[in-house]
C-alpha cells in the first residue's frame, strides 16, 4: 500500500468519522446497500474487513450480526485505535495492523464473508486483481465478498464530471475548508478502476454471481459470491 496514503489516513484518523458522511453524498444508501447484500445463513459468521479503518462498516455489520466474529485489518494503527473505541462493547473482534495485500492469511482459516469499504481503489490494478484472487481463496464455498468502493467513469469526460459533482457536494457541506482541501489532496492518490473491469477481474478470480449492485457516480457497491 502506498506509504503516502498511510500518512494521510494516520493524520486524519480522529476526524475521519465526523467527516465521512459529508464526504460521501450518498452515505446512507452506499453503506446501507453493502450491509443489505451481506445475507449470511449463520448468526455467528466469520467476517474479515479489509482496510477497516475506524470500523465504520464493521459497526454496521455488527448491528445486523451482533454475534459475528469480525477481524479488522488496516495498515493504520491510528485508525484501528478509533475502531477499538467504536466496537468496545462487542466480543469476538480481532484487530490486525498490517497491509492486507501482503498479509500471510494461511493461519487465518476461511470466512463466510470478506468486506471492504473505500480502500481497494488505492491499489494498483494488478494488485486489485491479485487481491480478488486472495479473497476468493479466503472464502468458504458460498461465501460473499462485498466491496463498497470508488470506480472510474467509463470515459474520461464522465470521470471528470464525477469529480466535479463530488467537489460541488463537499463545498456545499459545512465542512471547514481545511478538511475539504485535505480530502481533495487525498483523492490525488486514488487509482480507480472501471466497474466493468472490476467485475471482469472478479469473474476471472473464480466468483460466479457478480455485479455492481449500487452506483452513485463513482461510488459503487460490488457483490461477488463464491460458488
Amino acid at each position: 500500500m502506498n506509504p503516502i496514503v498511510k500518512q494521510q489516513f494516520d493524520a486524519v484518523a480522529q476526524q475521519y468519522d465526523q467527516q465521512r458522511r459529508q464526504l460521501i453524498p450518498c452515505f446512507d444508501d452506499f453503506y446501507g446497500t453493502a450491509v443489505q447484500w451481506l445475507e449470511l445463513h449463520t448468526p455467528q459468521p466469520r467476517i474479515i474487513d479489509l482496510g477497516a479503518g475506524t470500523g465504520l462498516l464493521s459497526a454496521f455489520i455488527l448491528a445486523k450480526y451482533p454475534q459475528a466474529h469480525v477481524t479488522l485489518i488496516d495498515f493504520s494503527e491510528h485508525m484501528l485505535e478509533q475502531a477499538r473505541r467504536r466496537l468496545a462493547d462487542y466480543e469476538n473482534i480481532t484487530y490486525i495492523a498490517a497491509d492486507y495485500l501482503n498479509y500471510p492469511y494461511e493461519q487465518a482459516g476461511s470466512y463466510d464473508a470478506v468486506v471492504s469499504s473505500l480502500s481497494i481503489h488505492h491499489l494498483t490494478h494488478p494488485d486489485k486483481r491479485s487481491l480478488f484472487q486472495t479473497i476468493y481463496h479466503l472464502l468458504k464455498d458460498g461465501g460473499l465478498f462485498v466491496n463498497a468502493d470508488q470506480a472510474e467513469g467509463l470515459t474520461p469526460s464522465i470521470d471528470q464530471r464525477y469529480m466535479e459533482l463530488w467537489k460541488q457536494a463537499i463545498h456545499a457541506s459545512d465542512l471547514p475548508i481545511e478538511a475539504i482541501e485535505a480530502s481533495i489532496e487525498r483523492r490525488k492518490q486514488d487509482i480507480n478502476a472501471k466497474a466493468s473491469d472490476q467485475i471482469s477481474w472478479l469473474l476471472a478470480a473464480g466468483f460466479t454471481n457478480v455485479d455492481a449492485v449500487y452506483r452513485y457516480h463513482e461510488f459503487n457497491v460490488f457483490f461477488a459470491q463464491k460458488a
